[in-house]
């Protein structure tokens, strides 16, 4: 699957929509989120069931700010709309495709005993750059 372009107005959609959901929030002027974009890309090609998108915070700055974003690259999953995984800095191709696996092997029941799920009718993250309650 190919890595599309998110903006606020389709965020909530895709967060929704997907079991799981890769977001690099970046900018174009970034020199790590450059070198980073190639392997982002190259482990969507290789992982088809899941939803790879790209925030550029130049851009879509208020969605940036609703998640704290203070570093690009920064890495979020969502998997089914708990927000599981989040990190700024660039991973390489292998650590990234080793996330992704510990990711699909997350057991949901028990994490969203004690998580709460993306809401998208929040307007405020919790102060911690998670997702909203």
């Amino acid at each position: 699957m190919s890595v599309q372009d998110l903006t606020a107005q389709e965020f909530d959609s895709t967060v929704t929509a997907n079991d799981i959901v890769v977001v690099d929030f970046w900018a174009p002027w970034c020199g790590p989120c450059k070198g980073f974009a190639p392997v982002f890309e190259q482990v969507a090609d290789e992982n088809a069931d899941i939803t790879f998108a790209k925030v550029n915070t130049d851009e879509e700055q208020a969605l940036a700010a609703h998640f704290r974003v203070r570093s690009i690259p920064t890495l979020m999953v969502f998997r089914e709309q708990v927000l599981v995984f989040e990190q700024a800095g660039a991973l390489p191709k292998g650590a990234l495709s080793d996330l992704l696996g510990q990711i699909r092997k997350l057991d949901m029941a028990e994490i969203k005993r004690g998580a709460v799920p993306y809401d998208p009718g929040q307007s405020q993250g919790d102060g911690e750059g998670r997702c909203p309650r």
